[in-house]
Order: structure tokens, then sequence, then C-alpha cells
């Protein structure tokens, strides 16, 4: 009888800028300084319209919300690495994810008002409507990146989910049939330490959740999700892999959720207040800002500037939002196929005349 050892599988682990604004230069991705610009100017304009559409909930603006704070990077970085004809599949914390997809933010908060309208995805961008159900999306995602390859298209399929997804079925069916079939498929785990109350350690034993990648032939890395460098590199460098027909790849974001799970939720009920503020500390714009003032590429001004058009910017559309009509009930049947059936029309009569 023979007896085999496996060892034990490490994935690595990206960090190229650290709490204190220090970047490491060789692990530095290729930006320019206008990018960098892009990448802080995007951060902040998502970071005002999280704590407006927050305040919105609180006012009975808007309906249930579900903050990202502190999951900026995850969501931002990554959408830079992708092209407009690239897919996204959404999961419900990634309102920054679709502004930086070119998603107007009147349409976002359509969405978060319980107007569908607001799922429709701009001409010439490909992003599918946000998934509520934990992980379902994982599936589509594998499936339109296998449509992309038999059409023999460069398109790349992104999906984004939590680390409690990882627990799900849908997310191993994902992983295996992205595998098996080398689909163009990056897989972006925003792993922000809770799966609503549950701390990640109580619902799964791995270490990493890069690791699970493993399992099924894909190369998984797990990423500092506070930091957008790192974000973006690993981003890149997996779509870039995924469109020359190298496979799909596991990015796990290791970053934290400074909010409640949603707008129905009281996180002080399972963590604590120090954890939070160690959290804090890696805040993804305060870091970026301490890089961006070591290199000549910020100060007070245009800090202040940028804070004041974003604020702008998403109170001009709070406005617009607030002045449209309400969706047409009729819609309830006009949009299920591409054309209503026989049976919709008459149920439609009956019940609108």
């Amino acid at each position: 009888m023979v007896k085999k050892v496996l060892k034990e599988f490490k994935v690595e682990y990206l960090q190229v800028l650290d709490e204190n604004g220090s970047c490491d230069e060789a692990l530095m991705p290729k930006l320019s300084n206008d990018e960098i610009k892009n990448l802080y100017e995007m951060l902040v304009l998502t970071r005002v319209f999280d704590q407006k559409a927050f305040n919105m909930q609180r006012q009975g603006r808007l309906g249930t919300y579900i903050q990202f704070k502190g999951q900026e990077a995850c969501q931002v970085g990554s959408a830079m690495a992708l092209e407009d004809k690239d897919f996204i599949f959404p999961m419900y914390r990634n309102s920054a994810l679709l502004i930086a997809r070119k998603q107007p933010i009147v349409q976002v908060l359509q969405y978060w008002s319980g107007d569908e309208r607001g799922s429709i995805s701009p001409q010439n961008v490909n992003n599918f409507p946000i998934a509520i159900p934990v992980g379902t999306q994982t599936v589509h995602a594998a499936g339109a990146a296998f449509a992309a390859k038999l059409q023999g298209k460069k398109q790349v399929s992104a999906v984004y989910f939590g680390d409690g997804a990882t627990s799900k079925g849908d997310f191993h069916e994902a992983m295996n049939f992205a595998g098996v079939f080398q689909v163009p498929a990056v897989f972006i785990c925003e792993n922000n330490q809770y799966a609503i109350s549950v701390p990640r350690a109580k619902q799964t034993h791995s270490e990493t959740i890069a690791q699970k990648a493993i399992a099924y032939g894909i190369e998984g890395i797990q990423v500092d999700g506070m930091d957008v460098f790192a974000v973006y590199k690993a981003a890149k460098d997996a779509v870039d892999k995924a469109r020359s027909g190298k496979g799909p790849t596991l990015i796990e974001c290791y970053t934290y959720r400074m909010a409640d799970h949603s707008t129905s939720d009281d996180a002080s009920k399972y963590r604590t207040k120090e954890e939070l503020e160690l959290w804090a500390k890696k805040d993804p714009i305060e870091r970026l800002e301490k890089y961006m003032r070591k290199k000549g590429l910020l100060d007070d001004a245009y800090k202040n500037n940028v804070l004041t058009k974003s604020q702008e910017a998403v109170e001009k559309a709070v406005t617009e939002f607030e002045k449209l009509p309400p969706p047409d009930p009729k819609d309830i049947f006009k949009y299920v196929f591409a054309e209503m059936t026989q049976q919709q029309k008459e149920e439609m009569e009956d019940i609108f005349g």
C-alpha cells in the first residue's frame, strides 16, 4: 500500500500599496498619472453616492439599500481592467461597480427604489442586472463566457460575489464548468469577512477563498482588496489571460464592509467597535491619497475640488431621479419575453382594459 501525501496548497497574496501610501514599485501596474487620478475620482464619487443613498433610505426616499463602504477599490479597480464589451454579473453590493461601468447614477437610484428600469444597461455596455440570490450569478457568468468562447468573441465575463457565496453550490458548479471548458471568466470574490452576520471562519474552513480554485484546476490569487492598485493589477492580468484563451481566474479581494450588511441590519450586534476601527485604518481612499500626495498628484485644493464635483454630480442625479414618472404597471407584462404571448396580452387587457 502506497500512501501519497499532498503538500498544503498556498496561493499568492498581492499588495502593491500599503496603509501608509508606500508603493512597491516592482509590482506597480502601468498606470499614467491621469489614470491614477481617474481611479481616485471614481473612488470618491462612489463613496459620496453610497453615503447619499444611505441618507435617502433613512429619509424614506429609497427602499432597502446595501452599502459598499470600504469595498470601493474591489469594484472600481477591477472595472478599470475591463472593456465595455465585457460582461459583468454584479451582486447586490455592487453599486460602485455599476457606476464605474457607466451605469447612470439616476438608474442606480431607480433600482434601489424598486424601479427595474434602473437595471437597463447603457448602450454598448454589457452590465447584467444585480443578482439578489447569493451566488446564482456565478453560473450565469460561466455560461456567458462559454457562449463568447463558442462564438469566437474576445469577450470576458466578470462575476462578483461575497465570501458567503463560495459556500453555495452555484459557485462550485460555475467554477467546475469554467475550469473544464476553460472559459474566459474572472471570478471576483469580495471577501468582506462576513456573510451577513456570519464571520468567514464559521462558514468555510478554507484558510483562504482563493485556494478553492485549486480543486477545479483554476488559478487563484488573494489580493489586498483595499489596495486599488493590487486589485487593478490582478484583474488586468486575469482579464488579459482570459481574453487570450488561457482560461479563468479566481481573485479573492481581502477587504472589509465598513457598514452594516444593509439598512435592515445592525452590525454592532455581531462585531466590535475595535474591529471596525482597525479596518478603518486600511481605508482605500485615504491610502491612495497618501500615495498621491507623495507623488505630487494630490493637494488640498484638488481633493476639495474632487469632493465638491462628486457631491454636485450625485445631487444632480438625485434631483433628476425624483422627477421621474413611476413605471407603467403594464411593464409587468411587456418585458417578460422579447414578444408578449397571447396569454399575456389577454391578461393585460383583463386587468387594464
